[in-house]
């Protein structure tokens, strides 16, 4: 049984756990706060995994400060859950992109909650990085989708995505070391419960900027009424920029929730998006500072091969997950430091992250 302290990094210890298998004892989950133990959200992140597994087992403490959980199988299925308000839906979904693939059956989830919030990674974000990625290692087909069928704003939420994803043998092994030259940028301007023109304000102020570098630029807008748009009012942007080799670098800015913090203006919005966008594009690599972690996880899950992924600087969480898998799947990565090449733009460093797979089979998965 492996044992941990504290309430950081609490997703990554219970998924790794759930892949490879391995009991969980968590202590001390904020024993020394005026309101200790676990949150609402993990509490219901914990439901989530449970309903996703068959014959998991979870005991908590009456304080709620030690968790001790013990993994079963992944089973997948039709799936519906209500995510807690206090962390959007992405913060679930980050969760099941890692392990869907290694379910039994095919997993179909309807995830209800705030669907975009400045927090998490919003649904629209891991809908246009994720998913390229996730292709990338062989996890493909017409069933692999994240649809937004009602979008929720924080704090109240009212927001519904579904997320539909095919189940895999084995990872393929990758060589993703060089990211291309930007062709195109894409994006989504959304408001929900304002003035529709909100979104076209936004769509101009990004414009203002990236029109400066490339020609090709479409910025969707996106303006849910009714029942579809939620219980809290809001707007936002999300940006993507797509490489000639298919890398898929993302960025977003949101409107802070209703009641908190200082209101924004969709001109201030849209800029400071667009910047964002072009600051992922400097540190550069093949995948976006969102998805590092989930494309590490899926090189430390491949076939017993080498696999190399170009990244830009590691963020603090992605550090941390490299440590979880040392720990959970004793996989050690080779970090090399790259300087850019004399016709390459200056960037930020790049790192080349190289693995041998684990060789890790889905063993639940049924066959045909």
């Amino acid at each position: 049984m492996m044992e941990f302290e504290g309430c950081s990094c609490f997703r990554q210890r219970l998924v790794l756990s759930t892949l490879s298998g391995k009991r969980v004892k968590i202590r001390n989950i904020r024993s020394k706060d005026d309101n200790p133990g676990l949150r609402e959200f993990e509490a219901s992140f914990i439901r989530l995994l449970d309903k996703v597994t068959n014959g998991t087992r979870i005991e908590i403490n009456q304080t709620g400060t030690v968790l001790f959980y013990q993994p079963g199988l992944l089973y997948g299925g039709s799936v519906e859950h209500e995510c807690h308000v206090q962390r959007s839906v992405g913060y679930y979904l980050e969760a099941l992109l890692m392990l869907a693939p290694f379910m039994k059956t095919p997993l179909r989830a309807v995830l209800k909650g705030v669907t975009n919030d400045p927090t998490d990674p919003s649904v629209d974000l891991l809908k246009i990085t994720a998913i390229p990625l996730m292709k990338t290692f062989g996890i493909d087909g017409d069933s692999l989708e994240i649809k937004v069928v009602k979008r929720g704003m924080a704090p109240g939420g009212g927001g519904e995505v579904h997320f539909t994803c095919p189940v895999r043998r084995s990872m393929k092994p990758v060589l993703l070391t060089d990211p291309g030259k930007i062709k195109r940028i894409r994006g989504t301007a959304f408001s929900v419960r304002v003035s529709p023109q909100m979104a076209n304000r936004i769509v101009d102020a990004a414009r203002s900027i990236l029109n400066k570098f490339i020609p090709d630029i479409y910025i969707y807008t996106d303006h849910m009424k009714g029942l579809n748009s939620g219980k809290s009012p809001g707007f936002g942007l999300t940006l993507v920029a797509e490489t000639v080799n298919g890398t898929f670098l993302g960025a977003e800015v949101m409107s802070p929730p209703q009641g908190q913090g200082d209101p924004v203006l969709p001109e201030d919005l849209g800029r400071n998006c667009a910047k964002l966008l072009l600051e992922e594009i400097y540190r550069g690599g093949c995948v976006d500072s969102t998805n590092q972690s989930l494309a590490l996880l899926y090189m430390t899950l491949g076939q017993q091969d080498v696999s190399k992924t170009l990244l830009g600087p590691l963020s603090p969480y992605t550090v941390e997950f490299l440590r979880h898998i040392r720990d959970f799947f004793q996989i050690m990565f080779r970090i090399e430091p790259q300087k850019p090449g004399e016709d390459e733009c200056k960037g930020g460093e790049k790192i080349l992250m190289t693995c041998v797979g684990a060789g890790y089979s889905n063993i639940s998965k049924s066959i045909k």
